[in-house]
């Protein structure tokens, strides 16, 4: 591995990781569509998910008072239902559809996230299969595009869920899909043990993770989680645009 692409994947992580500490949400939208760029698609979003089990397990950590355990025993099961047939669509497809279904998850999650008109409220007895279906999406677009965030905000809105207790328990959340794609990709040969990269990596990331929630920390007492939510969206954006450009230009030359 180069000089250059370790020092972008330390700085994706890093930045990805104090995003998600100050808004609860960061990791994914920032290191995949930028890992997929510097590290080819596939293995770009298993290293992210990778990233987020270590980032979801440390700053879960600090808030486990504010974990709501029972979303949390719906989520992951039903990360497992929509990770495996995930799973096997990118072990099917090639590098440059791979890129387009990033970049296009990416887009249309910022897009549906932060343009949507208020929702309605989702509670009682609609509230129980609204949960199970979050889970099952969420597994699914985090194993195929490493970015299950966005959908979590949406199913947050429709729930009406507190910003304090979605953003704790969405770390554990994290954490178990992460474990997730990374277990079926290697099951289903998606992701071979051939194709990783270097084993020293994965300490390196732990520690920028570690690096990123200690910035992140830092920062909560200078910026506000909607700036820090702005930052990710300019970020993830720029990045997924990239990846959907590369995607199409590999497929049309």
């Amino acid at each position: 591995m180069s000089a250059s692409l370790l020092a972008l994947v330390i700085a994706a992580v890093l930045v990805g990781a104090a995003l998600q500490r100050l808004s609860g949400t960061g990791v994914g939208l920032v290191v995949a569509p930028t890992l997929a760029l510097a590290m080819g698609p596939g293995l770009g979003v298993f290293v992210t998910n990778a990233t987020t089990v270590v980032s979801g397990f440390l700053i879960m950590l600090s808030v486990l008072r504010d974990v709501d355990w029972k979303r949390w025993l719906v989520f992951a099961p039903m990360a497992v239902v929509g990770g495996v047939p995930a799973a096997l669509l990118v072990r099917e497809l090639g590098d440059g559809w791979l890129n387009i279904v990033i970049g296009a998850v990416v887009l249309l999650a910022l897009v549906m996230t932060f343009s949507l008109p208020r929702v309605p409220h989702v509670s009682g007895r609609g509230l129980p299969p609204v949960t199970a279906a979050a889970g099952m999406v969420c597994g699914f677009l985090n194993t195929a595009a490493g970015v299950a965030a966005p959908a979590m905000v949406i199913y947050s809105k429709l729930a009406r869920w507190e910003q304090r207790r979605f953003a704790a328990t969405m770390q554990p959340t994290f954490m178990t899909m992460g474990l997730v794609s990374v277990g079926a990709k290697l099951s289903v040969g998606a992701t071979t043990v051939a194709q990783l990269p270097p084993l020293w990596l994965f300490p390196v990331i732990a520690v920028a993770v570690v690096g990123g929630i200690g910035a992140g920390t830092w920062l909560s007492r200078r910026v506000s989680a909607e700036a820090a939510r702005t930052v990710a969206i300019v970020l993830a954006g720029t990045g997924a645009l990239v990846a959907l450009a590369r995607g199409l230009f590999s497929l049309l030359g």
